[in-house]
């Protein structure tokens, strides 16, 4: 689905087609789950966080717009609800039980890949490092390196120019090679 969305998928997902939002989670699921994990820190956090995200994207379906790519308008409302969560600096209104009432709950997997990550002593540290940046670097370096967005589409999500992503990635990856040196194993 990373090209445009077509009118008849479109269609479906307003009228509220369970199969179809079921095949758009079990798609993205894994991405903005791993995106807002390395924002967060915390698997938890990212889990809640990834459900919150997909249900104001079935909220706000009706604001997509056909020939619209869905990976960055799902990454856009991703960030906006980690954003939302820490201004509000308490638990977010959204619930356990109101994913569960609506059917918008992840799709069960045996061990997802961020677990496996989380089971690597490197990728412990290269997510330590990355929590060091500043946010707008981390986000960048994420989408672009482990999401492999291209710059337009990190550019969209954040909400800048192409360049100001271009530039944001590159001092990133600057910055983490920095917070790096030394604590990654040699291969």
């Amino acid at each position: 689905m990373n090209e445009g969305m077509d009118a008849a998928l479109l269609d479906r997902l307003r009228a509220g087609d369970q199969e179809s939002w079921e095949a758009v989670i079990l798609e993205h699921q894994d991405r903005i789950l791993g995106y807002l994990f390395h924002l967060e820190g915390s698997y938890d956090e990212a889990l809640d966080l990834c459900q919150e995200s997909f249900f104001r994207a079935w909220r706000g379906i009706d604001t997509f717009r056909v020939g619209e790519k869905l990976t960055p308008w799902l990454y856009t409302i991703a960030r906006n609800t980690q954003i939302e969560r820490h201004r509000r600096k308490s638990h977010p209104q959204f619930s356990m039980d109101e994913a569960h009432e609506t059917g918008f709950e992840l799709v069960e997997r045996r061990i997802g890949p961020q677990e496996r990550a989380e089971q690597s002593e490197d990728s412990v540290r290269v997510h330590e490092a990355l929590l060091t940046l500043a946010e707008e670097y981390r986000t960048a370096v994420i989408l672009r390196f482990m999401d492999d967005l291209p710059y337009e589409e990190i550019a969209r999500v954040q909400g800048v120019a192409t360049g100001t992503a271009k530039s944001r990635v590159f001092r990133g990856k600057e910055l983490l090679a920095k917070a790096l040196e030394g604590k990654v194993a040699a291969s």
